[in-house]
């Protein structure tokens, strides 16, 4: 006799790092992607799901926290010594308070570790290649069997499609693709030469693996009978790592697939737009956990149970710094416009050569001096105060209307939208002076970092990864 279906959820968020909505179900055929195809045709797939900010720690900080990064203070990357402020409520620690088991495989990349326990972890140095995904669901099994009949919270999270990119990893995928069978992504127009192409084929092998484990997950549900107590989401951590996506506000950065499924779930393809801030909220509810929502995430337990609830209008995402550097970025979209706020003009912005793209490198060729595609990625790298794009015309974001009589009403509106959204969720760089002192900060160890690198290539030795200490500044940030 079936046993009835525990009252609490168990809770599975898979991370696909550096993924795009490239599949099958988002339209995008260029690789089959079958087990993401069914993933989506047994639950809710978000066709506007986004991400906070388009870099990996800060993106992933939302996921645990239910804030955006500006509220939880993790502005940039946590391998590169951001943090987010300490004692922030996070999904790892209220799971754990309230008689969870918590898990991991591969990286969590948020500062501090304390305030994100789990019980099981298994990390990178501990000899597990998170592309090897055979190797991922071993591991993920064993998590499953020794929890029994704990409720349970599982991150799993894959490398893929990350750079660098592999053809093959332990056999997967099993038939490569090569640079004949891709084409360039749109947001890049016409630049299309053999590096490109080789690194959108690296990109597409990664995101077959990705699939591969995604199906290798669920047949683990299935096999140990606990997929009908589980709530499972998929998510990209941001979009690909290439050129106007990674680091960036357009919509090849921050938009990506997002995928909920699992027990009290009705299948459904919605078009609201979602946010990753949504996530912790949504465990917490299915986890039976009384919690209120922070402010700017919402519930998705009302779409996922079939209803129309009224529901954002808009979303916004965010940008503040990666790895170093400071280039704030705040953006809106609705229904048929996107709308940057670049809040330090003329500030150089990182963001073409991202991950080492060929992009950077394509552009250099002087056949795109003074065209409409190298006017785009100049405004990547040296954005001007307001960016306005018609997504329904201009998907690819080249054309900017900001300034434009035609649409003035529609940037004000979005510029007062935006500016609403930062007030209610308390964004710190609405203060000057709290602007000022951290450009100020993050500019000086911008600058030593460059000494000491320049140092170290000066006498043939490799340059120390760059680190700045956000600790201090962060005691008098809140």
């Amino acid at each position: 006799m079936d046993c009835p279906a525990k009252e609490e959820a168990n809770l599975l968020l898979i991370t696909a790092d550096d993924m795009g909505v490239t599949a099958g179900c988002y339209g995008d055929t260029t690789v089959a992607t079958p087990s993401l195809d069914k993933l989506a045709k047994s639950g809710v797939q978000f066709m506007r799901g986004y991400v906070t900010q388009a870099s990996c720690s800060s993106s992933r900080s939302s996921m645990f926290t239910g804030l955006y990064p500006h509220q939880n203070g993790q502005i940039g990357l946590a391998g590169r010594g951001y943090t987010m402020h300490r004692g922030v409520p996070t999904l790892q620690a209220l799971l754990k308070q309230n008689g969870y088991r918590t898990g991991v495989f591969g990286k969590v990349h948020v500062n501090p570790a304390s305030d994100l326990p789990f019980d099981w972890n298994v990390h990178l140095d501990q000899g597990l290649n998170t592309r090897d995904v055979k190797a991922c669901v071993t591991y993920a099994e064993q998590f499953l069997n020794e929890s029994g009949d704990t409720p349970w919270f599982l991150l799993a999270s894959f490398s893929d499609p990350h750079k660098p990119f592999s053809p093959q990893v332990a056999g997967l995928p099993e038939k490569p693709i090569g640079l004949e069978d891709v084409k360039p992504f749109a947001v890049h127009g016409e630049i299309d030469t053999p590096a490109v192409r080789e690194e959108v084929a690296g990109y597409y092998n990664a995101v077959q693996r990705v699939d591969r484990g995604v199906g290798l997950l669920l047949d683990l549900l299935e096999r140990t009978d606990t997929i009908k107590d589980t709530l499972v989401v998929f998510v990209g951590d941001h979009g690909p790592p290439f050129s106007r996506g990674k680091t960036t506000c357009y919509e090849f950065g921050v938009h990506v697939p997002f995928i909920v499924a699992g027990k009290d779930v009705r299948p459904d393809i919605r078009s609201e737009f979602v946010s990753t801030v949504d996530i912790m909220p949504t465990f917490l509810r299915a986890a039976r956990i009384d919690f209120t929502p922070p402010v700017g995430s919402r519930e998705l337990q009302p779409i996922l149970q079939g209803h129309r609830p009224t529901w954002r209008e808009s979303i916004c995402t965010e940008f503040t710094s990666h790895w170093m550097g400071f280039a704030p970025q705040r953006a809106i979209r609705d229904d048929h416009y996107k709308l940057i706020h670049n809040l330090l003009p003329g500030r150089p912005k990182p963001g073409i050569g991202v991950d080492g793209c060929s992009i950077q490198a394509a552009l250099s060729d002087p056949k795109w001096a003074d065209t409409k595609v190298q006017r785009a990625f100049a405004a990547t790298q040296d954005p001007p105060e307001i960016e306005l794009y018609d997504l329904t015309k201009d998907p690819i974001e080249y054309n900017n209307l900001a300034g434009h009589f035609e649409v003035a009403e529609v940037e004000e509106r979005l510029k007062a939208e935006l500016l609403a959204w930062r007030r209610v969720t308390k964004d710190p760089l609405l203060d000057a002076s709290t602007f000022d002192a951290l450009r100020q900060y993050t500019d000086r160890f911008s600058e030593q970092y460059q000494q000491v690198r320049a140092a170290a290539i000066s006498i043939g030795e490799k340059p120390p990864p760059p680190y700045i200490d956000m600790t201090p500044f962060q005691r008098d940030w809140k």
